[in-house]
């Protein structure tokens, strides 16, 4: 007898700050086999200017939502397991607002987080400060596994040997 799970099929957390583009639109779509880009942030999801550049990256089989975090949280477990879920972030704390809501990630692919005033470049397209560290220690005492990859083909860092700060 089959078991009835509630689990999304989730086949991997993106934190980028471009969310979808061209890398994310094709590449990583490709990679993983997903059908849904699911882009989980507070102003993108009502920005349907931004929304339709996005989409205009997909391939025209592959469907992308917009929602808040909130919403996202909401609904995740509602999806179908024939939805193969890319789920995209724009930074590390809307990946723990996920996290800490119930949605189950266990491993989050750190794409790219922009150099900014006060951030430190921790990789060729990763900068992160304070605060970052902060809410990537919890999402790694959380049992997420961080790992830094542009494109599938590289080798991934694992987060924790970048950041000098964070205890291994």
């Amino acid at each position: 007898m089959k078991k009835m799970t509630t689990k999304p099929n989730i086949l991997l957390t993106r934190i980028d700050n471009r969310l979808i583009h061209g890398q994310v639109g094709v590449t990583w779509v490709n990679h993983l086999g997903a059908n849904l880009v699911v882009v989980a942030n507070d102003k993108v999801s009502q920005d349907e200017v931004q929304q339709s550049l996005m989409d205009m990256v997909l391939p025209d089989v592959i469907q992308a939502r917009y929602f808040s975090i909130q919403k996202t949280i909401d609904i995740i477990h509602k999806a179908s397991p024939k939805q193969k879920i890319f789920l995209v972030v724009k930074d590390v704390h809307d990946a723990l607002a996920l996290k800490q809501g119930g949605v189950p990630i266990d491993h989050i692919n750190v794409g790219n987080m922009h150099y900014e005033e006060g951030k430190k470049q921790i990789s060729s397209t990763v900068s992160v400060d304070d605060k970052d560290i902060e809410a990537f220690k919890k999402l790694a005492d959380m049992g997420v596994t961080l790992d830094v990859r542009g494109v599938p083909n590289e080798k991934g860092q694992d987060i924790r040997a970048l950041i000098k700060e964070f205890p291994i």
